[in-house]
C-alpha cells in the first residue's frame, strides 16, 4: 500500500505562487515513494478529517503569506507580512491530526513556523541581521547552517570530513522571519552561525518524527544529498507509523 501524505496548498490566493511551488514538494514526495494528497484550502473540516483518516504522515509547505502575530501574543508590526486564514485553518486541522495521532511531521520554512506556533512559540516578525536570508530562488547555496550533534537532523549527514565537535551543512534561504522561542518539546536542531537564526527544529520524542526546517529543501532535492536524506526519512517515518493505542494518545499535544 503507497504511504499517503498530506500536504496543503501553499496558499489560499496566491495561485501564482501555488503552481510555481506546490510541483516541487509532490515531485520529491513522488520521488521517495509516497502518494501525496494535496489538501484544497477551501475544504469543509468535515471533508478534510476524511482526507486525514486515510494518511500517515503531513507536510506543511512554504507560503508567501505569514502567521498572525496575534497567534503567539503579538501586534503585527509594519513590515510583517499579510495573514492567510484560509492556510492557518488547514494547518491547524493537520496538526491536531498528527499530534494527536503521532503522525510523522515534516514542516518547511512558513511550514516550520506555523509548527513552532502551533506549540506554543514565537516568531521574529521580521529579520534584521547581517546574513541575507532572502538572496533568491535561484541560489542553492546561501549560507551555512550548524547542525546539532546528536540531533534527527544530524543523523541524516554523512559524517566524512566533518569535525567530530560541529555539523555544518550549506542551505538555500528565502524568509524574513523565523522561530524567536522554540515550542513546548521543540529542540533546536540547527542555527545560522552567523547571526543566530534558528534554521530548524524538531520534537523531542524518539517515536515520533517532527521536523521542522526554515530553508526549501524541496528546491535542492536534485542537487544535495541533505534534500534528499530530509524526504526521505520523514517518509520512511511515514511508513513505520501505527495508529497509537486509546491510552497511548491522550494528551498528545
Amino acid at each position: 500500500m503507497p504511504i499517503r501524505i498530506a500536504i496543503p496548498e501553499p496558499t489560499t490566493t496566491d495561485h501564482a505562487y501555488n503552481q510555481r511551488s506546490l510541483p516541487l514538494y509532490l515531485a520529491c514526495l513522488h520521488a521517495v515513494g509516497a502518494t501525496p494528497i494535496v489538501v484544497p484550502l477551501h475544504e469543509r473540516q468535515d471533508r478534510v478529517a476524511k482526507v486525514l483518516a486515510g494518511v500517515q504522515g503531513i507536510l506543511l509547505p512554504g507560503s508567501g503569506f505569514d502567521v498572525d502575530p496575534q497567534r503567539y501574543g503579538e501586534d503585527p508590526i509594519p513590515e510583517c507580512g499579510e495573514q492567510d486564514p484560509g492556510r492557518a485553518a488547514v494547518d491547524e486541522l493537520l496538526l491536531q491530526d498528527a499530534f494527536n495521532l503521532r503522525k510523522p511531521i515534516l514542516g518547511i520554512c512558513a511550514g516550520a513556523q506555523a509548527v513552532n506556533v502551533w506549540r506554543n512559540g514565537s516568531l521574529v516578525q521580521d529579520l534584521k541581521t547581517p546574513v541575507n536570508h532572502r538572496p533568491g530562488r535561484e541560489v542553492v547555496e546561501a549560507h551555512p547552517v550548524h547542525i546539532a550533534l546528536g540531533s534527527r537532523l544530524a543523523a541524516l549527514l554523512p559524517r566524512e570530513d566533518q569535525p567530530s565537535d560541529q555539523i555544518e551543512a550549506q542551505v538555500n534561504s528565502s524568509h524574513h522571519q523565523a522561530i524567536r522561542v522554540p515550542g513546548d518539546n521543540l529542540l533546536v536542531s540547527a542555527i545560522s552561525p552567523r547571526d543566530g537564526v534558528i534554521e530548524a527544529v524538531e520534537l523531542d520524542s524518539p517515536g515520533h518524527f517532527v521536523l521542522a526546517v526554515q530553508w526549501h529543501p524541496e528546491r535542492t532535492y536534485t542537487q544535495q544529498p541533505l534534500s534528499r536524506a530530509i524526504f526521505a526519512a520523514f517518509v520512511r517515518a511515514a511508513e513505520a507509523w501505527q495508529p497509537p493505542r486509546m491510552d497511548d494518545s491522550a494528551g498528545a499535544k
